[in-house]
C-alpha cells in the first residue's frame, strides 16, 4: 500500500510546490484571513460619536455629561445647538448618538424631583445604536445612583442596596471578540482552504490529459484517492498549526482544554472537507467550474450557517434545520469549548458523532 501510495504523494508535493496558486491557498490564505477578520471584524462598539446639547448649562449637567466625553465607549463630536444641529450630524455621520440635557435639570435635581435627559441614537446601524444606547443608558445608571447616595450621605441615612448585582462573567472576561472569533476561523479557513485545493487537483489531471495515464497504471483507485488527499491532509494540519500560533501571539488566544481533543476535532472537518472537494472533482471537468463549485458549497455554509459570526437561534426555523448540514457548526462548539472553556471528551462526544455523519 505504501510503496504504491509513495508516488502519487511525492507528486502531489512537487505539484503544490511548482503551483504558486495552491501553495497560497494552503498557506497564504490563512495567514492572510486570520490577520485580517482578527483585526477588522471585530463586535466591540467603541469610540461612538457623540453631540452634545446641553440646554440647562449647569454644573450638575456639566458633571453628567463629562462621564461620556471621558468615556472608552464615546467620543466627544461637537456642542449643538439645537435638534435642527443634531440631524445635520446624524445625516453628515459625524455623529451617532446626541445627549440632550433639559433647562430644568439642575433645578429639579435640586428640589428632590426626576430630572430627564433625552438620548437620540442613528439607528441606520442598528448593531452600533443597541450597543451605544446600553451603554448611555448604563452610564446614566451609575450617574443616578452616585447623585443617590450623596443624598443619603447628606441627610445621614447609610445608602442601602436591596439587591447587589455582581456579575462575572466567565471565560472570556474582557469580553474580547477576537476571543470568540479566532476558534471560529479555524473552521472556517481549513474548510474552504481543504476542500478548494482538493477539489481541483483531479480537475488539474483530467485538463492536462493525465488522468487517463493514471487510470491505465496498475494503481487502484484507493491508492489515488490516498495519493491525491494525503498532500493535503498534511498541509492543512500545518495551515491549522500556524492559525493557532498566531492567534496565540497576535490575539491572545490560547488552547486552555486539551490539545489532542483539539487536533482530532480539526483531523475530523479536514478528512470531510477533503472527501467533499474530491467529489466536486469528480463531477467537474474544468478548474474554474470545480473553483466557484468549491466556495459556494464551502464559503457560504461555514460562514453563514455555523454559527461563525451569527447565532443559529436567530436563524428561522428552516435555516436552522438547514445548518446541520454544516459540518462546521458541530465543529465550532467543540473548538470553542476546548479552546475557551477547556472541557473534555464527555461534554462534546456528541458533537463528534454529528461530525462523522
Amino acid at each position: 500500500m505504501y510503496k504504491a501510495v509513495k508516488p502519487i504523494i511525492i507528486k502531489e508535493f512537487r505539484q503544490i510546490r511548482r503551483d504558486p496558486t495552491s501553495l497560497g491557498m494552503l498557506l497564504g490564505l490563512p495567514a492572510a484571513l486570520i490577520i485580517l477578520v482578527g483585526y477588522a471584524l471585530n463586535f466591540d462598539v467603541k469610540h461612538v460619536p457623540v453631540v452634545i446639547f446641553d440646554q440647562d448649562k449647569s454644573s450638575d449637567s456639566r458633571a453628567y455629561l463629562e462621564k461620556f466625553k471621558h468615556s472608552e465607549y464615546f467620543s466627544y463630536a461637537d456642542e449643538a445647538s439645537g435638534y435642527q444641529e443634531i440631524e445635520k450630524h446624524f445625516l453628515s455621520g459625524t455623529a451617532k448618538l446626541a445627549i440632550v440635557v433639559p433647562n430644568d435639570f439642575s433645578k429639579r435635581l435640586f428640589a428632590g424631583r426626576d430630572a430627564s435627559v433625552q438620548i437620540l441614537v442613528d439607528g441606520s446601524d442598528a448593531n452600533t445604536a443597541v450597543q451605544a444606547a446600553g451603554n448611555a443608558a448604563r452610564m446614566t445608571l451609575d450617574y443616578s445612583a452616585r447623585l443617590i447616595a450623596s443624598a443619603l450621605r447628606r441627610t445621614g441615612r447609610q445608602e442601602y442596596v436591596p439587591i447587589d448585582f455582581q456579575p462575572r462573567i466567565w471565560y472570556n472576561p474582557d469580553l474580547r471578540s477576537s476571543q470568540f472569533l479566532i476558534p471560529g476561523l479555524i473552521g472556517f479557513i481549513l474548510v474552504l482552504t481543504a476542500v478548494v485545493s482538493t477539489s481541483m487537483t483531479v480537475v488539474r489531471e483530467k485538463e492536462r490529459g493525465t488522468m487517463e495515464q493514471i487510470m491505465v497504471s496498475p494503481l487502484r483507485p484507493v491508492h489515488v484517492i490516498l495519493g491525491k488527499t494525503v498532500p493535503y491532509l498534511l498541509m492543512s494540519l500545518v495551515a491549522a498549526t500556524a492559525i493557532l500560533i498566531f492567534g496565540y501571539f497576535l490575539f491572545g488566544v490560547e488552547v486552555k482544554g486539551n490539545i489532542a481533543l483539539l487536533y482530532a476535532a480539526i483531523f475530523t472537518i479536514i478528512l470531510g472537507a477533503l472527501g467533499q472537494g474530491l467529489l466536486i472533482s469528480t463531477i467537474t471537468d474544468s478548474q474554474q467550474v470545480a473553483f466557484l463549485i468549491s466556495v459556494f458549497s464551502s464559503l457560504l455554509p461555514s460562514f453563514l450557517l455555523s454559527g461563525f459570526v451569527f447565532p443559529i437561534s436567530t436563524m428561522p426555523v428552516a435555516l436552522q434545520v438547514l445548518s446541520n448540514l454544516a459540518v462546521n457548526k458541530f465543529f465550532l462548539v467543540v473548538v470553542r469549548g476546548v479552546m475557551l472553556k477547556g472541557v473534555g471528551f464527555a461534554a462534546v462526544w456528541d458533537q463528534f458523532a454529528w461530525m462523522v455523519l
